[in-house]
Order: structure tokens, then C-alpha cells, then sequence
């Protein structure tokens, strides 16, 4: 398996040489050794490194991501966690909607006022329970 430097990591990953030698220190990912000065490390960290990139997308935290990393770096993935983060998307995603579908609805009402208008009126009940507030009453 080919060996690349610290700065041919970094430039292939687009994560900087002080991101990896942090994600080293948290035991994410390992050199195998060194050239002189500079940390070697397998190719087959740059797939590491994606893993780690869409975990934290995802919105994991650097120590989430580790416990995913097994003995020895094979991958250990919690299923439910994985799960549960993707059922939290899920509802980021429909929060999100639901805010866009009211500021397009907002821009568009042609009420003079929009608290008179009915459907502002559900757009905003909805999105309060979607964030958990549950004592806004709408008239009916």
C-alpha cells in the first residue's frame, strides 16, 4: 500500500496538516511513520477522512466519530445512533421547509396585514409545534 506524507494528505484531503495531527491525537487516524520530520501515512487514510468529513456533516462530534473507529481502525458503526441522527435530519429537514414554505408564503400573501391571513396563521401554529412551543393558540 502506497505511503504519502503529512502535506500530500493534506493537500489530497483538503484537510490541513494541524486538522490531521489533531485527528491523530484523538486517535481518528494513525501515521504508520515517519520521513524525517514529516508523518507518513497509508492511502487508505484519505477514505478515513471522508468518513470523518461526512460525519461531522452529519453532526457528530470528533469523539462520536472516534467510537465508530473499532480496534485497530476498522470500522464499528452504532446503527442506532446512525438511525437516530438520521431520524434528527429528518426533522431538521422539515422544520426547514416548513420556515421556507412560510417566508415564501409571507413574500407572496397579498393580506394586508399578515396575521389576518389564515394560512400564515397554520404555517406559524405548525412550525411552533414543530420547535415545541405549545402554548401559541391560533383563533379559529
Amino acid at each position: 500500500m502506497k505511503e504519502l506524507d503529512i502535506g500530500a494528505i493534506a493537500e489530497l484531503s483538503g484537510v490541513s496538516p494541524s486538522a490531521l495531527r489533531y485527528y491523530e491525537k484523538k486517535g481518528l487516524i494513525k501515521p504508520v511513520g515517519r520521513n524525517g520530520l514529516r508523518r507518513q501515512y497509508h492511502e487508505n487514510v484519505l477514505g478515513k477522512l471522508q468518513l470523518i468529513a461526512l460525519g461531522q456533516a452529519a453532526g457528530f462530534t470528533l469523539d462520536e466519530i472516534a467510537s465508530m473507529f473499532g480496534t485497530e481502525g476498522k470500522i464499528a458503526l452504532d446503527r442506532q445512533q446512525l438511525n437516530q441522527r438520521s431520524r434528527e435530519i429528518d426533522a431538521t429537514i422539515r422544520k426547514l421547509q416548513l420556515l421556507s414554505r412560510g417566508l415564501k408564503h409571507v413574500a407572496q400573501c397579498t393580506q394586508p396585514e399578515h396575521t389576518d391571513c389564515e394560512e400564515f396563521k397554520r404555517v406559524v401554529a405548525k412550525g411552533l409545534r414543530l420547535v415545541g412551543f405549545t402554548s401559541y393558540r391560533t383563533e379559529r
